[in-house]
């Protein structure tokens, strides 16, 4: 079985110096860090996105989902934020500007707070293009204390959960493999152990499974 490690995702190599965090001159403006569905399908209108990591966080399939990706009966499992001092976590940073801003955290309020469960966290994104210039940006993080957190499991046991549920965005196996599909589109440079294991998992359970655009056509 797979143990767990606090230093399963490492940034890019030799990373550069950190700087201070930098705020943007439109007061009005903010930035939105996605590291779940929002990668591939945040439904709100922005400014501006960039691919990039926060760093002191691993990404883990954690929290319970009864609405987007499971029910009540059988909740799905999705990603929330775990602290660790070795973690590094990629994503997409959204920009939201002036009446977008309210419009961007109305529907989140909605879709990841009401609905999912997560608490808001202020993070720091580093872009991929340009990790000397981070940015403050807001995060949704499931906490351990939020009722729908499932907590770890083998990663065996979360594909045979991903395998069984479905909510009302889909199927939880099409939340699994468009995740895995946004990794490899950012470069060998990202890295998510957790992620691939559940992939390989999910492979050995379905003989004929082969996460390509074909197979997220069959959920």
């Amino acid at each position: 079985m797979k143990q767990e490690s606090v230093a399963e995702n490492t940034p890019p190599a030799s990373p550069p110096p950190l700087q201070p965090p930098q705020d943007d001159c439109d007061p009005q403006a903010l930035w939105i860090f996605g590291y779940g569905s929002l990668v591939w399908r945040p439904d709100f209108t922005y400014s501006d996105s960039r691919v990039g990591f926060v760093r002191g966080y691993s990404r883990r399939f954690w929290q319970g989902d009864t609405f987007h990706r499971g029910s009540d009966k059988m909740p799905g499992r999705v990603v929330t934020l775990l602290e660790d001092r070795e973690g590094c976590t990629w994503g997409v940073a959204y920009q939201v500007q002036g009446e977008q801003v309210n419009e961007a955290l109305k529907y989140l309020n909605v879709r990841e707070a009401v609905l999912g469960s997560y608490d808001t966290k202020e993070v720091t994104f580093y872009p991929q293009d340009t990790p000397d210039q981070p940015l403050k940006a807001l995060a949704y993080v499931a906490t351990p204390q939020n009722p729908g957190y499932l907590g770890p499991a083998p990663e065996e046991a979360i594909a045979t959960q991903i395998l069984a549920c479905r909510g009302f965005s889909g199927h939880n196996l099409e939340y699994l493999l468009r995740l895995a599909d946004f990794m490899q589109l950012c470069g060998p440079q990202a890295q998510d152990e957790h992620l691939a294991a559940i992939v390989d998992a999910v492979g050995t359970m379905l003989p004929c499974f082969c996460p390509t655009e074909q197979a997220l056509a069959l959920v």
